[in-house]
């Protein structure tokens, strides 16, 4: 029976376990990962505190001053395959604390920017990339180490999002009054280089499985008989493996035709011999990045869901509060809107993760349940006309953002998706597909409101995206039950095609042929 037991190695070794430990350094991961989640998308959430004092600076509209995220956010997804690449080159380790470099230089270089064009090269595309290289390898490492309890310490550990947002925007809002924005951004950059501590915590895990030979019981006098009396099987392909020696001298095979070892040497022996022979095998090369996973229809349909539903994400967050100033409501109450928002967003992804961590359970459909009620509540805010009413939506929307935003990356690693083996490369292809969404997402949106001259048709838009996402959620699961139900079929017609039909008394004549050659010959 498998145990979990680590191998006891130097800090900077891998973890070696026999089975997915569902915890160990697991948990060390986790506090990683929260951090990581607070740094990257935690900052990025909280950058609107410093639009206004960019405008000022460089004399800009909101529009040009807004792509300073929207470029980031699109580098950051669409450079996903890039850092599944390295990560499978060089490590998660390395590639996250080479990430946290990168956000930290971004961030301190567009302190002292002098245009905007500078900030798109310093925050989007070099804070941006760095941004990819952190999230992607530490989500990715985390669901290696859990199996069970994997959704629900994801989605947990998701909650460093939400977290630095209540933190981050009045801190660094307070911090502006007293040294100015440049100032303040260099101290975020400072901080976020800390990102690199928590990458040098992501210690690589290698399962390996401990398999028991048994030694083949010499109870089995017909085949042993087959095996010695065919001249083509002298040296079986069998007893080389197992380590066993068979020899077919007169002196070694009595008249009763049972053949054993020269030596009495049981199970332990062969299992030695077995270890032996593996450990010189050479180990599959290990792909940088598997494009397998493109003709697996199961997950084709989930990076269209993901395509569709990155479209919902963003509506509220940019948008709630000039719809709540379009409907008369303070300044102040509107921010009470969107803190309520992220609160909510807090209880939904540690519910999604409680409720996902039960068994048996089908996490798909319970994905597909989450993303139709947001589908709903994203259509309910156009209907909202009043204070209490938008607070209801928006309350609503978070609670079921946090149900679908912590647990749709790593259900990658679900069966029904992609499973564990592929998570990496999935992760990679899945977000690089999500940035055609994220980047052409804003405007659209954008452009339905100064169209339309009323924001409810940007939250119109979004519903719409995340109903065509629902639908292609749906077909993840009959798409793969089909591709299983595909290959046993396949399987099973190959090996009928492979074995021949040989007759029933096949191995009897082959072993009788020295009393009854005559009748041997005459059957055959």
């Amino acid at each position: 029976k498998m145990t979990v037991k680590a191998v006891k190695m130097p800090c900077t070794a891998p973890n070696v376990y026999t089975k997915v430990p569902d915890g160990g350094w697991g948990w060390t991961i986790a506090f990683a990962f929260f951090f990581v989640e607070a740094l990257t998308y935690g900052i990025i959430k909280s950058f609107g505190v410093f639009f206004n004092d960019l405008m000022e600076s460089f004399d800009e509209t909101n529009s040009r001053i807004s792509w300073i995220i929207s470029i980031c956010v699109f580098v950051q997804t669409f450079t996903a395959p890039l850092s599944t690449v390295l990560s499978n080159r060089f490590g998660h380790r390395f590639v996250v604390m080479a990430g946290g470099v990168l956000i930290s230089t971004g961030m301190v270089t567009a302190s002292f920017a002098r245009t905007v064009v500078d900030m798109y090269v310093t925050i989007g595309v070099i804070s941006g990339l760095g941004y990819c290289l952190s999230f992607l390898p530490t989500v990715t490492i985390l669901s290696q180490y859990f199996d069970k309890r994997r959704s629900l310490v994801t989605a947990v550990a998701s909650t460093g999002e939400c977290f630095a947002v209540f933190s981050f925007a009045p801190a660094i809002t307070a911090l502006k009054e007293q040294i100015g924005w440049r100032y303040s951004l260099l101290s975020v950059g400072v901080l976020q280089l800390s990102i690199v501590i928590c990458g040098s915590l992501l210690r690589p895990i290698i399962i390996k499985e401990q398999e028991e030979v048994k030694a083949q019981p010499p109870e089995e006098p017909t085949e042993t008989k087959y095996m010695l009396e065919n001249e083509q099987t002298r040296t079986s392909i069998e007893s080389i493996d197992s380590g066993v020696e068979i020899t077919t001298s007169p002196s070694n095979v009595p008249g009763n035709t049972k053949a054993e070892p020269k030596s009495e040497e049981p199970k332990e022996h062969v299992q030695i011999l077995v270890e032996n022979n593996n450990s010189t095998l050479p180990e599959p090369k290990t792909k940088l990045l598997d494009f397998s996973v493109m003709r697996d229809y199961s997950f084709i349909c989930y990076a269209f869901f993901g395509l569709f539903a990155t479209l919902g994400f963003f509506a509220p967050s940019l948008y709630i509060i000039p719809l709540s100033l379009s409907l008369g409501i303070g300044k102040d109450h509107s921010a009470y809107i969107l803190s309520a928002m992220a609160i909510a967003e807090v209880f939904g992804r540690i519910s999604a993760g409680w409720v996902l961590n039960k068994k048996p359970i089908r996490k798909i459909y319970i994905e597909l349940i989450c993303v139709v009620l947001l589908s709903v509540a994203l259509f309910a805010f156009p209907f909202a006309s009043e204070f209490w009413g938008l607070m209801t939506c928006s309350i609503f929307f978070g609670f079921m953002l946090g149900t679908v935003a912590g647990t749709h990356i790593p259900l990658l690693a679900e069966d029904d998706v992609v499973g564990i083996a592929k998570m990496s490369s999935a992760a990679g292809v899945y977000v690089f597909i999500q940035s055609l969404a994220g980047l052409a997402g804003p405007p659209l949106a954008g452009v339905l409101v100064d169209t339309t001259q009323n924001y409810s048709s940007a939250f119109y838009s979004c519903a719409a995206g995340m109903v065509l996402g629902a639908v292609f959620l749906s077909l993840v699961r009959p798409c793969k039950a089909g591709l299983c139900h595909r290959q046993q079929q396949y399987a099973e017609e190959s090996a009928a095609e492979v074995v021949p039909d040989l007759p029933d008394d096949f191995i009897e004549m082959d072993i009788g042929k020295a009393e009854n050659s005559g009748k041997g010959c005459d059957s055959v």
